[in-house]
């Protein structure tokens, strides 16, 4: 089950918006949302220009070899982001 709250950071713990009844030592993960002043509505416009955009890709073509390699960094790259992840999380709650 995924249940989002708002919150803020305050003395660099996490502080809901209002009180969650959740047993104590639930696990939970918490995503930051951050908008710049370019997101917002997407024009029709743009929209179009994109997609015709992406219409033009051509497909990449990667050896056998070199996409195994790829594969390999990636999941080196998420286990490492879920090891950092957990454990600034932990610092959070803390």
């Amino acid at each position: 089950m995924i249940a989002v709250r708002k919150g803020f950071i305050r003395n660099g713990r996490v502080e809901l918006d209002r009180p969650i009844d959740l047993p104590e030592g639930t696990e939970v993960v918490v995503g930051l949302e951050t908008l710049g002043p370019e997101d917002g509505p997407v024009s029709p416009e743009e929209i179009a220009r994109v997609l015709a955009a992406m219409q033009r890709l051509q497909p990449l073509e990667i050896p056998d070899e070199v996409e195994a390699d790829l594969d390999a960094w990636e999941r080196k790259l998420h286990r490492r982001g879920i090891e950092r992840g957990e454990s600034d999380l932990e610092d959070v709650f803390r």
